[in-house]
């Protein structure tokens, strides 16, 4: 018998999801850094045996209190994936805190599919701690199962994919075998780009940052891509740039590396920057760059 489900991962911002959703897949498909609010879309992650197939959905972090259209549209990602879930891991960590009025508390409370407790970085908190914050979680919430682990760390993830996989209904496979993911390799592309803007700059640059791959032409010698960043003000894009150009070459040797290692594939990287002042709460460019509703 074949089973099949569509699992998806929620909470906050910088609680690990996207290292979660990897560390199952066994594939770095989800952009992760020390940031909060890294991954703004929502990405399917394919995972398929000769038993089962489970389609995870990695999500934006929920933010409270949204500044942008882009925020906006981010939380619908996360309360879309309450709509076509079987299985929900909602994740969060052994110190945060959650009111009880908290709005994706109160729609988990609504819903009908198995939802996980996954307590994730228990690396780097002491066993009383552990054990408090699952003791209150089991007095505040009926989860169908408590999971401590460390994504980053790849602890006790197996035991959470024996429980996902327990849970599962005879169903058919909802991808090709051999399909990773429902985004094309210009998204993830586009990710790894920004995924070394995350790493490489601070502050305000991250966030007013997006990428957009133009040219993806690929040959059996070399893939040559040409991608333009977009800043939110015209001053970013000196910051972005450098002396010199330091900077957008050393964003561009970090992004080709990490490219060609997911490739495994030589890459010739050309990298723009180009202004659309906010661009965050332009709902045309937003379409554009595919955050639609």
């Amino acid at each position: 018998m074949f089973k099949s489900g569509f699992v998806n991962i929620i909470g906050n911002p910088n609680v690990g999801k996207s290292t979660l959703m990897n560390a199952l897949l066994g594939e770095s498909l989800s952009i992760i850094s020390a940031k909060p609010q890294t991954t703004r879309h929502r990405i399917h992650g394919i995972l398929t045996t000769d038993q089962h197939q489970i389609v995870f959905s990695d999500t934006p972090g929920f933010i409270d209190s949204t500044a942008y259209r882009l925020h906006e549209k981010m939380n619908r990602y996360v309360h879309g994936s309450f709509a076509d879930a079987d299985v929900m891991l909602f994740m969060t960590t052994p110190t945060e805190v959650y009111p009880d009025e908290q709005i994706l508390l109160r729609k988990l409370k609504n819903l009908t599919v198995p939802v996980f407790l996954v307590l994730n970085k228990v690396d780097q908190h002491s066993t009383d701690e552990i054990l408090q914050a699952l003791t209150a979680w089991q007095e505040r919430f009926a989860f169908k199962e408590f999971v401590p682990i460390s994504a980053l760390k790849k602890k006790n993830t197996d035991r959470l994919l024996d429980l996902i996989v327990g849970e599962l209904k005879e169903g058919p496979a909802y991808y090709p075998d051999d399909q990773l993911s429902n985004r094309d390799m210009r998204f993830f592309v586009s990710e790894m780009i920004r995924e070394q803007i995350f790493t490489q700059y601070r502050e305000e640059i991250p966030y007013s940052t997006e990428v957009v791959v133009q040219q993806y032409k690929e040959s059996t010698e070399i893939t040559r891509i040409e991608a333009v960043i977009f800043v939110n003000r015209k001053t970013q894009v000196s910051i972005l740039v450098g002396k010199g150009g330091q900077a957008i070459k050393s964003l561009g040797i970090a992004a080709r590396k990490r490219i060609e290692g997911f490739l495994d594939h030589r890459v010739h990287l050309e990298l723009f920057v180009k202004t659309r002042e906010n661009w965050r709460d332009d709902e045309k460019h937003l379409n554009q760059l595919g955050y639609r509703k």
